[in-house]
């Protein structure tokens, strides 16, 4: 039997994406019902699967729902990040997104939260535990939350054979007990996470591993702060060097030798720019691993060896392979958000996906042609090589332009938390005002230099 809902919005997907469209879209639309569904048990998305140690790698005034901040906009107050915002750890985003479900979603009597809850397409979903089937009607919008959904190494098996040798996703390595050599597998922020969480535990730095197929660049985490003084005048650096920049690896160093990004080793160009925050605290951790494979990627990891594109390596016969290989920063093609079958949520400023999300949320309660809601609220891509990097900041830069321009969208996000390029009313200094000169000085220059780089020969 087949049970019918009433609802205006089918979102599929209770993570950060689907709860910050949902968390706007009812806060501006008093008639909204929504329907949320996810196979999880329960909202917050791939954080319930997340590595233990995890922590955001920006500010959490920068993650949640716009309308209940995450974190209170709190200071450290001790160790190597004492003055900066703090970065909520997994337990603390999971009990945020539990309040918001209650307090705000649930609370209004205008969403309705079906876990557990498999959607079969179009505007059915089914109960993984009951087999029941539920329905929405056809004028009832289909919203895909899930689109960008990372991958994460708990849920994802390793992209590689595996013979005989111990392996376990990067949650896995607490409990995993004392070995020889931990094998580290990936190049991004779980595997950077996971050398760092090891060697603050003791491990030694010449018994680490690190297999690297690629390097990455990195922000320095201390130039992303919500305060738009740091903020936007980083912004302004970077596209002050991008309007001068001869080439894409050189724009690169040159921000490197600014401030703005880092590299583990500076002996190696990096090619991965999908450039997740890092602190110089753990730049100096992570510099000491000496032992760094790049053979490209592993094949097979056996008793003893790793087997890679471009040769085999020797390990202790009792490795730890602490496996963070999975596609957590997905790069599929970008659609239109809003199309006659499906609202696709992506971000719109160059990454920050929540604040993309909830503008769209934004944007769906205030705009009734599609059409204009696409013009006003355009996605951008995400990073991935030096080029896609360029190419995710030329159309964040055009996305905010067109929706800055409309002047409810514009206040909206002056004074929305999740916006890191907000300059709220209260916010005016003589020192913002030298930063905002530079940065509408910078910005066209830089965009139409980056867009002139990533051009096709």
């Amino acid at each position: 039997m087949t049970q019918l809902l009433e609802a205006d919005h089918l979102v599929v997907g209770a993570g950060a994406a689907g709860l910050a469209f949902v968390d706007a879209l009812v806060e501006h639309d008093p008639q909204a019902r929504v329907v949320l569904v996810d196979r999880r048990d329960g909202v917050g998305g791939h954080w319930r699967g997340a590595y233990p140690f995890v922590r955001l790698h920006q500010s959490s005034t920068y993650y949640g729902v716009a309308s209940t901040l995450l974190g209170d906009d709190r200071r450290q107050t001790e160790g190597p990040e004492a003055g900066l915002h703090e970065r909520a750890d997994q337990p603390t985003i999971l009990a945020y997104y539990e309040q918001v479900l209650a307090d705000r979603l649930l609370a209004s009597g205008r969403v309705r939260f079906f876990p557990r809850s498999e959607h079969v397409g179009g505007r059915t979903f089914v109960s993984l535990d009951s087999g029941e089937r539920h329905e929405v009607p056809e004028r009832c919008r289909v919203v895909d939350a899930r689109y960008l959904s990372p991958d994460i190494p708990a849920e994802t098996p390793p992209p590689f054979a595996v013979d005989g040798a111990r392996v376990v996703p990067a949650g896995g390595i607490p409990a995993a007990g004392p070995t020889r050599q931990h094998v580290v597998v990936g190049s991004g922020k779980t595997a950077t996470d996971s050398v760092v969480w090891l060697l603050q535990h003791g491990v030694d730095p010449d018994a680490i591993c690190w297999v690297r197929p690629r390097d990455p660049w990195m922000l320095d985490r201390a130039n992303l702060e919500p305060d738009p003084v740091v903020y936007l005048g980083m912004v302004a650096g970077l596209m002050g060097l991008a309007s001068e920049a001869t080439s894409l690896p050189g724009l690169f160093l040159d921000l490197e030798e600014a401030g703005t990004m880092l590299r583990i080793d500076r002996t190696v160009t990096p090619t991965m720019a999908k450039v997740p925050t890092l602190g110089r605290w753990e730049l100096d951790l992570l510099r000491s691993v000496e032992h760094v494979v790049r053979l490209g990627r592993v094949r097979a990891v056996r008793r003893g060896f790793v087997d890679l594109d471009e040769g085999t390596v020797a390990v202790a016969d009792d490795a730890l392979v602490v496996h963070c290989a999975a596609d957590g920063l997905k790069r599929p093609p970008l659609v239109p958000i809003w199309r006659p079958d499906v609202i696709t949520l992506q971000p719109v400023r160059a990454g920050f996906p929540c604040f993309g999300a909830a503008l769209a949320g934004v944007v769906e309660a205030t705009r009734d042609d599609d059409d204009e809601k696409n013009r006003v609220c355009r996605p951008s891509s995400l990073g991935g090589s030096l080029t896609d990097w360029a190419r995710m900041n030329v159309r964040g830069f055009r996305a905010g332009a067109a929706f800055g321009a409309e002047p409810d969208l514009k206040a909206w996000s002056d004074r929305v938390a999740l916006n890191p390029a907000r300059v709220p009313p209260e916010a005016g200094s003589p020192e913002l005002d030298v930063v905002l000169a530079r940065l509408a000085a910078a910005v066209p220059a830089g965009v139409a230099r980056l867009d002139e780089l990533i051009a096709p020969a």
